[in-house]
């Protein structure tokens, strides 16, 4: 094909990219109002699935916070006319968007394999699949644990008790994007680990090397997207963190092997 013919198989993968994300985006505009407060909202009550997990394990575990206040519920206020409005729409779009992602990576996949060796081929596909399903379990980690527990930390944290605390939705809403955006972008550690080892910059010997680094590296890392700082929390933030740095120690090559010097024997002119 001439530069001018993957130019135009460029722009109909675009297109079609395009047409799926607003097809989906339709979709989500439809069924979003009746999702909003059962999924979207729904850390904001006592009920929420990760609150009922952990109150039901402080029974077995003493050091736990306390997640039995059936009392939690927080009212989340409006202050500004277009928002409710655009969230509507940002939400419908994040829900195209985020349910194309399949979608967009067969395209682009679709793209670039006629350009790759057999070899090639294999590993890109193996690692668009593996980049996909992990930045989906981080995407749900953030919202199950990660999002739900900073929220309630900050929410009822009291700097004073004359300080009634609301939280408005643009407020929510940016946070609850954010974090859970980071968590799907943390969980791309393996894939971005094996990329480089396939560019012969990190071998498994890194990671013997430097897991005690990679301990403090998380907690930092923790501390960082967990700004509640309570042990609790950096500690179940901390956890999947360091494992992924475990998981990519199993996903890289192997040290190459050290050639072995030949012994020839001295001769004598």
């Amino acid at each position: 094909m001439s530069f001018w013919d993957h130019l135009e198989e460029f722009r109909w993968t675009i297109i079609r990219i395009f047409i799926a994300v607003f097809a989906l985006s339709i979709l989500g505009f439809i069924i979003i109002p009746h999702i909003f407060d059962s999924v979207i909202l729904a850390p904001r009550n006592s009920d929420f699935i990760t609150y009922r997990f952990f109150e039901k394990a402080g029974e077995y575990i003493p050091f736990l916070p306390d997640f039995s206040s059936d009392s939690f519920n927080v009212d989340i206020i409006n202050i500004n006319m277009t928002t409710q409005f655009m969230t509507y729409i940002s939400t419908s779009f994040a829900f195209g968007v985020l349910f194309t992602i399949p979608f967009i990576l067969y395209e682009i996949w679709k793209f670039i394999s006629p350009a790759l060796y057999e070899n090639e081929a294999k590993g890109v596909k193996t690692a668009f699949g593996f980049g996909g399903i992990m930045f989906v379990i981080g995407c749900l980690v953030g919202y199950f644990i990660v999002f739900p527990l900073i929220f309630r930390f900050l929410i009822t944290f009291r700097l004073s008790e004359s300080i009634v605390n609301t939280i408005s939705l643009d407020s929510y809403m940016s946070n609850f994007y954010t974090l859970i955006l980071i968590m799907g972008l943390v969980f791309e550690m393996p894939l971005v680990f094996w990329l480089l080892s396939n560019l012969g910059l990190i071998y498994r010997s890194f990671f013997r090397k430097y897991r005690r680094h990679a301990v403090v590296g998380s907690l930092l890392a923790a501390a960082i997207i967990t700004p509640s700082g309570d042990p609790f929390s950096l500690f179940v933030v901390t956890l999947p963190i360091y494992a992924l740095w475990e998981i990519s120690a199993f996903v890289v090559k192997k040290d190459p092997p050290e050639e072995e010097e030949e012994n020839l024997p001295a001769t004598i002119d």
